[in-house]
Order: structure tokens, then C-alpha cells, then sequence
């Protein structure tokens, strides 16, 4: 018998029993791949107890099964489900969070991964004190738009929060990646790092006194800076990592790189020599190195100096170089995370070693959340090396791995789909993709112009 563990005191022994032989049910149909039938019986599930994590989790479950876990779901769900997301919107603006959640399941029924519905229903569990199902409802979003920085930013907040401090800080990575000038994700990526450091390092009793010993010399001294405050703690205890790791974190947030660079050289000395304080020396290394870069670009193209354009250059090889050797440690360190997998077979096709790269992607892409975009590197890996065929399969792999809303790399794939299978005189190939293209986005490129060529070879 499947068991489900109740969400909260609410419910009328009748109504939990209820419930309880509905789910039983819908577990009994999905084994028989009636996924439509388990749906509505899920849907009574989740709308009756919003709470229970395992309804939830079971529901979305049994929608992504039904949909091919195509990260789509139906042809015409933003027809067909446009009332039940106006319901949501309205709902939501009520405060009315149970509302979110009947009318959510409704939209979600249609597209399991729409995310500004996922978005709300999180919002909603969190407001109703379901944080399992708030997570749940984030991470379904996070899986049909990994690089989106808004679910970035929320899935990180609620990760966090329950001091899952890795998947957190992996989380406001990608934010600081989509957005380099955000402030938050820079100071919760310190803010973490501190956490974790003082969790796994038998910190937590002397961060007790710590405090203490700041609001005493708070009060002993208000014209204190921050910075003097920690290195005034520093001299006093040399041995307390996190306060190198909080200043570090300071100077990064005032960019003052070398400095930081400085701070988190001594943690991870003091550490003894510490894996995840070394990752934030390595981030603090490479977010230093990007900001000169920033720098030289802005003022070789200002000046127009072939010198100052060289020496960009020069340090856009270095950074490459050094990511590159950044990501090899963390994939041996952390040998299943397909994600710096991906970011490894990136840093090798920047570097133009494809070979290497191919086998990164082709390991990463057992990931779904990556597959899409793998399969768009691996196209341009291949095309590189003059395996066209493969190229061209990955590029239409990629087109249907791609998710609508991941809109601009689907758009690259459409393309360069679109115009290998012209090189390859494959036109009905190339007709489909460079149409679909100009039908997204007739200003892509010289889609319009490849349209044109495409009629003239017809015609001749």
C-alpha cells in the first residue's frame, strides 16, 4: 500500500482517508500508464492537502511522464489554460493562497513546467508554511529554465534556508553568471561560504562569542569600519577562519579584488587548506580577472589602441586557462556534478580542444537540465572538426531538447541547423529549421537572406 505522509492538522480523519485511497489509486493507474485519469485524481490530491509533499511531488511526477519530460508540455496549454493563469495572477494579488494553489494545478495540468505558475504556487506553499512543497514546485521551474536568474535567485533563497549551503551557492553562481553587477547573489554567495565554513569546521560555539565580541566593541567603539573591526578580530584570533572569509567577502563587494584575493589565500591556509574556501579563492581569482578585462575592453575601444586591444586579449586566454583549470579540480572533486561537466567542455571548445570538449558534453548531457544545450555544443564541436553529419544530428537533437522559453540558444540551434543543412545541399532540412527560425524571430541574423538563397536553389 502506498503511504503518504499528511501535511497538517486540518484534516478530518475522514477527509485524510479519503485522500489517502485517491492517491492509491492514481499510483495504481500511473503503473498502467493512464496518465490522464491519475492526473485528475492527483489533482483532488494536491487541492485537498496542498501541503503533502508526496501528492506534490506524485502529481508533478506523473505530468512530466505523461508530457515525454519534453520540458513543453501541450501544443496549446497557453490557449487553453490562459483563464485558470489569470486565475492565479488574481489569486495571487487576494493573497489568497489556497486559491493559487486550485487554480495553479489547473495551468499546470496543461504545461507542467510553466513557470511563472510554478513560481506562484511556490510563493503560495511558502506563505501557507509548506516549504518541502514550495521546493518542489521551484525545482520543476529550475528544470525548464536552468540559467533563468529570477528561479535561480528564489530556488537559492529556499535552498538556504534549509542549509543546503552547496546547491545554494551553485544556485547564486548562475545569478552572478546571467547577472555580473547583482549585489545580492555576491554577498549571499559570501554570506553561505561563512555558514558552511563555520558548520563543517566545529566553528559554532566560538561564532557565539564572536558576536558577542562585535556588539561589545560596537558599543566600545562606533566609528569603527567593518574592515577595521575584522582585522582588529584577526590579530586578536588568528586561528578563526571565518573572519578572514567575512572580510574577503567585504573587500569583493567594495572590488577590491586583490585584497580579497589576499583574505581568502590566508583562510584556506588557516583552513588547512580547505576545498570549498579554495573554490571561493578560485571564483574571487576569476571574478578579478573579468573586471579587468571589463576595464581594457571599455578603454581599447575607447582609445582605439591596438596595444591595450593585445593585452584584452591576452588576459581573455588567461582567464580561459585558468577556468579551465577550475573546472577540472571541481570535476574531480565532485565527479557527479554533470554541470561542471558542461562548463568544463565549454572552457575546452573556448580553447578550441573540440575533441575534449565532445567528451565533456557527452557526459553532461545525461543531465536533462543541460541536454538541450549540450546537444547545441556538441553540434558546434563536431561542425568544428568537419563531421557534419553528427553536427547536424545534435542541432536538431538540440531544437527539440531546448526549451520555448530557453528562447535565444533554441534560436542559435534552429540557425546553425538551418544553415549546415544547406552547405550539405540537404534543403528540405534546411527549409524546416530556417522557416521554424523565421517564424520565432524573422530579424535573426541573415535568416531572411538564407530564406532567399534557400528559393533560389529551388528555383535553379
Amino acid at each position: 500500500m502506498s503511504e503518504a505522509p499528511q501535511s497538517g492538522d486540518g484534516l478530518s480523519p475522514a477527509k485524510r482517508k479519503q485522500l489517502q485511497k485517491l492517491f492509491e489509486h492514481a499510483n495504481k493507474v500511473m503503473g498502467q500508464e493512464n496518465f490522464d485519469y491519475a492526473s485528475e485524481l492527483l489533482t483532488q490530491c494536491v487541492v485537498g492537502d496542498p501541503g503533502n509533499f508526496v501528492y506534490v511531488q506524485t502529481f508533478l511526477g506523473n505530468l512530466k511522464k505523461k508530457y515525454s519530460n519534453s520540458k513543453k508540455g501541450g501544443k496549446l496549454a497557453f490557449l487553453q489554460g490562459a483563464g485558470s493563469k489569470g486565475a492565479v495572477k488574481k489569486s495571487s494579488l487576494q493573497k489568497d493562497w489556497q486559491g493559487v494553489i486550485k487554480a495553479g494545478v489547473e495551468v499546470l495540468k496543461l504545461n507542467p513546467w510553466d513557470v511563472s505558475t510554478l513560481t506562484n504556487m511556490a510563493g503560495a506553499a511558502e506563505e501557507l508554511g509548506f516549504g518541502d512543497v514550495q521546493l518542489a514546485y521551484l525545482k520543476t521551474a529550475l528544470e525548464a529554465n536552468p540559467k533563468d536568474p529570477d528561479v535561480c535567485r528564489l530556488c537559492a533563497i529556499a535552498l538556504g534556508e534549509r542549509r543546503d549551503f552547496d546547491q545554494a551557492m551553485n544556485l547564486w553562481i548562475r545569478v552572478q553568471q546571467a547577472r555580473p553587477d547583482d549585489e545580492e547573489a555576491q554577498r549571499e554567495i559570501g554570506r553561505l561560504t561563512v555558514e558552511k565554513t563555520i558548520a563543517g569546521g566545529g566553528y559554532e560555539d566560538r561564532d557565539h562569542a564572536k558576536k558577542a565580541a562585535k556588539k561589545t566593541a560596537a558599543a566600545d567603539d562606533r566609528d569603527e569600519t567593518d574592515e577595521q573591526r575584522l582585522l582588529r578580530e584577526i590579530k586578536r584570533r588568528p586561528e578563526e577562519v571565518p573572519n578572514y572569509v567575512e572580510l574577503a567577502n567585504l573587500y569583493l563587494g567594495e572590488k577590491q579584488y586583490a585584497k580579497a584575493e589576499e583574505m581568502f589565500q590566508k583562510a584556506y591556509e588557516v583552513s588547512g587548506k580547505n576545498g570549498d574556501i579554495l573554490e571561493r579563492l578560485e571564483d574571487a581569482q576569476v571574478t578579478g580577472m573579468r573586471f579587468r578585462l571589463t576595464e581594457l575592453r571599455k578603454k581599447a575601444q575607447e582609445s582605439k589602441s591596438k596595444e591595450l586591444a593585445a593585452e584584452h586579449n591576452q588576459l581573455l586566454a588567461q582567464i580561459r586557462t585558468k577556468e579551465l583549470e577550475i573546472y577540472q579540480h571541481r570535476c574531480e572533486r565532485y565527479p557527479n556534478n554533470l554541470s561542471f561537466r558542461y562548463e568544463l567542455g565549454r572552457r575546452y571548445q573556448q580553447l578550441g580542444r573540440h575533441k575534449e570538449a565532445i567528451v565533456e558534453f557527452q557526459h553532461a548531457k545525461n543531465d536533462p537540465r543541460v541536454r538541450g544545450v549540450c546537444n547545441l555544443a556538441l553540434g558546434q564541436s563536431f561542425q568544428e572538426i568537419n563531421q557534419n553529419r553528427l553536427a547536424l544530428n545534435h542541432y536538431e537533437s538540440a531544437v527539440e531538447d531546448i526549451s520555448d522559453r530557453n528562447a535565444d540558444d533554441r534560436k542559435e540551434a534552429l540557425y546553425l541547423a538551418g544553415k549546415l543543412a544547406m552547405s550539405m545541399s540537404n534543403l528540405d532540412a534546411a527549409t524546416r529549421h530556417l522557416t521554424t527560425l523565421a517564424e520565432m524571430d524573422f530579424s535573426y541574423k541573415d535568416v531572411s537572406g538564407l530564406l532567399d538563397e534557400l528559393d533560389q536553389k529551388r528555383n535553379d
